[in-house]
């Protein structure tokens, strides 16, 4: 059984996003605002 976890798979390959992805990901997080009031949640996407 530990052999077939220790073994380095040949199929998986390192993934690294694109730089465009990742702006997307900070612009869309900088953008959004979660609100919370009492046991309700809002959340506001001012772009």
């Amino acid at each position: 059984m530990a052999k077939l976890y220790s073994k380095k798979r040949n199929s998986i390959k390192e993934m690294k996003p694109s730089a465009a992805t990742i702006s997307f990901i900070l612009s869309y997080s900088q953008a959004l605002k979660i609100v919370k009031v009492g046991k309700l949640t809002f959340d506001t996407l001012s772009n």
